[in-house]
Order: C-alpha cells, then structure tokens, then sequence
C-alpha cells in the first residue's frame, strides 16, 4: 500500500463519577419519564465563521428527543444549569495514563467547547481540554508520536430513530472520556493494530477505566498517496481493525484511478450542470415493481446527466466503482433509500429499452452515464443535487470525509469532516492548575504495566505463561492477587477467575454480574473446608441467576453444605462396615471402588483429596484392627 498512513483517536471511557457533576457513570434501561424536545441551529464561531459539518446536519431539519433518567442525569446534562467543578479523579485518572504514554502534562487545563453536529449534546458542544502532549508508544517499527491527550465529556446514547427525529438517552451524557491522538506514524495495517492493542492494555492497566462493549472506540484516520485523509469512526473491534484499513487504502486507490480517467476524458466541473430531467412518463407502464409502488403513491423519476462517467459509476466487479459512494450521498443528505445508474442497468425490473428511452431524451454520448431517483419530487432532486455534489469530488479523486465503519469491514459516508471554525473557549469552567506535586504523586504510583505484571506473576505464583496472561489481562485481576494473600490456591483462583468464568459465560450464564465480595465469600469457604473446589461452578451458576445472595445462602439450597473432617470419617467407617466382607477380601485395593461409593454422596461437598486421605488412613486401621467401638 504506497505511501500508507494511519493514525488514531482513541476514546476510553473512565471509571469515575460524571465530569462536570456528581451523577454515578451508569446506564439505565427502564423507560424515564422525562423527555425533552429540542432543535439544533448552528452559529459562528468567534471569527464569524459557521462549521460546514454543522451547517449541513442543520440543514438535514432533524429533530432530537432527550430522554432523562433522574438517578443519573441531572440539570447539568439537561443544559439548564453550567457544568460544575471538573471531576479531581477523572483528572488524575487522565494524567496517570499521560505519564504511562510518555506525555508530557500541561501546566493548566482549560476546556474548550467543540461544536457537535449530530444532536448528541444537549448544549450542541462537547467540552473538551488537552491535559499532555508529546507522548508516544513502541512497536515493533519504531515509536508511534501521541502529540495530544485529552479529557472530555461522551456524548449522550442513541436509542433509535423515528423518520426525522433521533432519540438521545442522557444516562451516558458527561461520563469523562480521555481521548489520545496519535500522529500518522503507522505504515502497515499490522502495525495499526498492535498500537491500538498496546494503548488499549495501558488503559486498563490503570484499573480506572470502564470495561465492556462500547466503554472504548478508536477512530482511525487513513489516508494513501495521492489520496486524502479519511476519518473511520465507530471501531471496536480490534480485530476487523486491519481488515478496515485494507478496504479502506483499496477504496481510495480505486477513487484515485477514477479521478485519473476522468481527467483523461476530458471531464471538468463545469460540465457537471444541475439539469434534473422528469422521465417519469418513460416509466408509465413499467414493470419494476420499486419504481411502480413511487409512481402509484404520486412520486416521479428524475434523472440527471453524468457527462464522462460511463464504466465507472458500476461497471464489472474488477472495475473501479462509484455507485456506491453517490448512492450513500443521496440517502444521507436527502433520506431516499437509493439510487439507479445507467452502468447497472438494465436490472430491477428496469427494461432496456426504458434505459434506451431515458438515455434519448438527455442526449447522452457513448461516454456519458445517468442517474435515476424516484421518489416524491423535492426528495428526488435534493437527491440527485447530492448525487452531483459527490460527481464532482470525483474530479479530485478522495474527498475529506467522516465514514462509519460496518461489521463486513466495509465504510459508508457520515459527513464532511469538521472544520477548524467548530472549536471556541469554555467561559463557564475555570482553568484547572496541574501542580509539579500531582504530577510527582502520581508518578510515584504508577502501576505495574502488563508486561511487567506477567513476568511477577509468573514468578511468584508459579502460573503457566498463559494462566498469567489471562489472569492479568482479566477484569479480576487486583481479585486475584487480594484471595491468593488470604491465602487460597493460585492456580484455583487463576483457573475460576479466567477458565471457569469464561466457560460459563459461553454456555449463557451472566457471570458479570457476580460482584467481587461473592468471590471473596466463596474462596472463604473453600478455606474452612465448607465448600469443595469442585462445586465452584455450580455454586457461580446459581450466583449469576441471583447474585445478592449470599453464598451460604447458594449452599443451603444447593445441598452443597460441607461436611465436617469428623463427620466425613464417620461416613468412610460407615461405608468400610457395610462392605466388610469386601474390603477384606480386596485389602488395600478396596480403596478405588470404596472412593466411588462415597464421592456421590460428598462430590461437591468435600474435594477428594480430603475423603481419599481420610479413606486411606480409616482403611489401614481397619484392616489392622478392625474399628474399635
């Protein structure tokens, strides 16, 4: 990929209280009961300038539903009352991971306001400051350059669209978001993924961000040679991160090579006219059944002249193709579900001699390609304006633009990327003074990086290289270590924590919601010989299906309550009585099948170890000289 160059934006969700007020960081699910309804408009900046990404959000005339959740939303996030004192943890949270990247922190922290163009701010900016910079990470290929690393607010939680209206949850509105910024150091999709892998494990090194699916999101910004620098959003999945960069190097190089074809035909800007034509008369009597339904309902077709762009709108699968990016223009800046072109037709019921028909009456040459919409008539010609907006950055090869990435690995065009005019100061917060004692604090305390923690505990608790990793990668692991210093099994611990609760988590127990003190309940027992290593995970089952209860409670009604030493060896002598017979003709050998007689009564209850030793020592003394008493 010639002349590949990628970088991140990476937002981490931190485990602290909100930013800008003391609301707890949760969501919640229940429907609220206070809902707001507000529009958004966009103004200058303080240099007379209105964003453009802005401007055409507005334009879209959405609507936006807020719904409050009183437990964890107050006036604040509602935008009726200015933001309190930034939040002191989330503050050290974010410089702590600032010194594990190298930054370097800044002596005040002043928060800007960021215009948001997409509803999910209540106030229509995100406050935002930069806390360090100059930071960097290692890979393999040298150092990645972190030139920023911000704190701010996320934004509020989509629920769901309805026609022209979004509707916002503001649960997760002003839960602080540390942002890192890396420079467009990267050079390989390979590379790319290791650094988001590594900036990834330093987060959580820190046990002060939130974990789970949407807590963290990378932003990649590719860009390739001759291109232009495209932002990704929405990326969680560090795998589908590669797979993301390929397609997306593929897709600019395809743009590039279009751009160069137009340009050798001939095709300049002034010859893309805004010319819709009306043929719905054409398709009076057609047979495609999409095209029917618009005309019975009182819509029309309208087509537009692509002068030049015949085989490169479609054309066949090896072919660069354009369709699919004016197809994504004319749903996002008009809502109509798609678009037809003359490189796919004839196809969707769409006869050829239908095409014949529209290509006359706009006179089209042998090099020339179309466009049909049909839709109700001011939807049809917003959508064939856009069509003809993205036909035009098709004469310089690769539009700036915000994307969004898709499960397949696959893009699709959000917005233009926002421009400089979106950033004015914060006049309601007061600069926060970052003091040379934070700073020395917090360095004296950071925590063990996860390279470092693997090789203490493969040490110290002699775990295999493996166990060690999991364990310390694990959302548990400051549990581990605090069970095994009261003294229970590494490798129990290491095992239930990672294996067990990973085995049962597939199988569709909610084991997350177990909280740690039921852990450290359980292991207390497995200590005093009530409950047997063996029955962990029955006893993390029935948890997960009511995780208040205690685990003597899971005991009680599992019929798993322990059996005592004495109560155990009174059991083996009974069972050595009853088959008196049989362990004296079998002796000593009448120790396995006697186990089994008694581990289905104490299987769960007692780990066998215990019964085989109790066992053994009741069976020589019997054989010896019988039970006395």
């Amino acid at each position: 990929m010639e002349g590949l160059r990628v970088g991140f934006e990476i937002h981490q969700q931190l485990a602290t209280r909100k930013l800008f007020c003391n609301c707890e960081s949760e969501l919640r699910e229940e429907e609220p009961e206070l809902k707001i309804l507000r529009r958004l408009r966009p103004t200058q900046s303080e240099l007379g300038e209105i964003d453009r990404a802005a401007l055409e959000e507005y334009l879209k005339g959405r609507c936006y539903e807020y719904e409050v959740p009183g437990d964890v939303s107050c006036l604040v996030e509602m935008d009726e009352e200015p933001p309190h004192n930034v939040n002191i943890d989330a503050v050290k949270a974010a410089l702590e991971v600032a010194l594990l990247l190298n930054a370097q922190p800044v002596d005040e922290i002043h928060f800007m306001r960021k215009i948001v163009i997409d509803g999910s701010n209540t106030s229509g900016f995100q406050r935002t400051a930069v806390i360090a910079m100059d930071g960097y990470v290692k890979t393999a290929k040298g150092k990645v350059r972190i030139p920023t690393i911000c704190l701010e607010e996320e934004a509020a939680r989509k629920i769901r669209e309805e026609g022209s209206k979004t509707v916002y949850r503001l649960d997760r509105l002003g839960i602080p978001l540390i942002e890192i910024s890396t420079s467009p150091d990267i050079t390989s999709p390979e590379e790319a993924r290791e650094v988001a892998l590594k900036i990834g494990e330093i987060l959580r090194a820190t046990g002060k961000v939130k974990r789970g699916i949407g807590t963290i999101r990378q932003d990649i910004n590719v860009s390739i040679a001759g291109g232009a620098r495209v932002e990704i959003k929405g990326v969680q999945d560090l795998n589908l991160i590669p797979k993301i960069i390929e397609k997306e190097a593929e897709r600019q190089r395809k743009l590039i090579e279009i751009a160069q074809e137009l340009k050798r035909r001939g095709v300049e800007e002034v010859h893309l006219e805004f010319s819709p034509v009306d043929v719905s008369e054409i398709f009076a009597s057609t047979e495609s059944k999409l095209v029917a339904k618009v005309m019975k309902r009182g819509g029309v077709v309208l087509a537009v002249k692509l002068p030049g762009f015949r085989g490169l709108i479609g054309g066949a699968k090896e072919e660069p193709r354009l369709g699919s990016e004016l197809a994504q223009y004319a749903r996002i800046k008009a809502g109509v579900g798609g678009i037809f072109h003359s490189d796919e037709l004839p196809s969707y019921g769409i006869s050829a001699s239908e095409v014949e028909a529209v290509a006359d009456k706009l006179s089209l040459s042998e090099i020339d390609a179309f466009v049909l919409v049909a839709e109700e008539r001011e939807k049809a010609l917003k959508a064939l304006q856009a069509v003809l907006e993205r036909a035009k950055l098709a004469l310089k090869g690769v539009p700036e633009e915000t994307r969004v990435a898709q499960s397949d690995a696959t893009t699709r065009y959000m917005r233009p990327l926002p421009g400089a005019a979106r950033m004015y100061p914060e006049t309601d917060l007061a600069p926060f003074v970052v003091d040379e004692k934070l700073i020395a604090e917090l360095r004296a305390s950071l925590p063990e990086l996860y390279e470092e923690k693997i090789a203490r505990f493969l040490k110290q608790y002699n775990l295999s290289q493996e166990l060690a990793t999991q364990v310390v990668k694990s959302e548990r692991a400051q549990l581990f270590e605090e069970l095994v210093a009261s003294g229970a099994s590494p490798k129990l611990v290491a095992t239930t924590l990672v294996s067990t609760l990973r085995e049962l988590r597939r199988e569709g127990y909610a084991v997350e919601n177990i909280k740690d003190e039921r852990f450290r309940e359980m292991f207390a027992l497995v200590a005093e010989q009530k409950l047997a290593k063996e029955a962990i995970p029955e006893v993390i089952k029935a948890l997960s299906r009511t995780p208040e209860r205690s685990c003597e409670e899971i005991l009680a009604e599992l019929g798993l309550k322990g059996f005592s030493e004495a109560d155990v060896r009174g059991l083996v002598r009974r069972v050595i009585k009853e088959r008196a017979e049989f362990v004296r003709e079998r002796g000593e050998g009448a120790v396995k099948p006697l186990m089994g007689v008694l581990m289905k009564e104490l299987r769960g209850r007692v780990e066998g170890r215990v019964v085989m030793k109790i066992l053994e020592e009741e069976l020589r003394g019997y054989l010896k000289d019988g039970f006395q008493g």
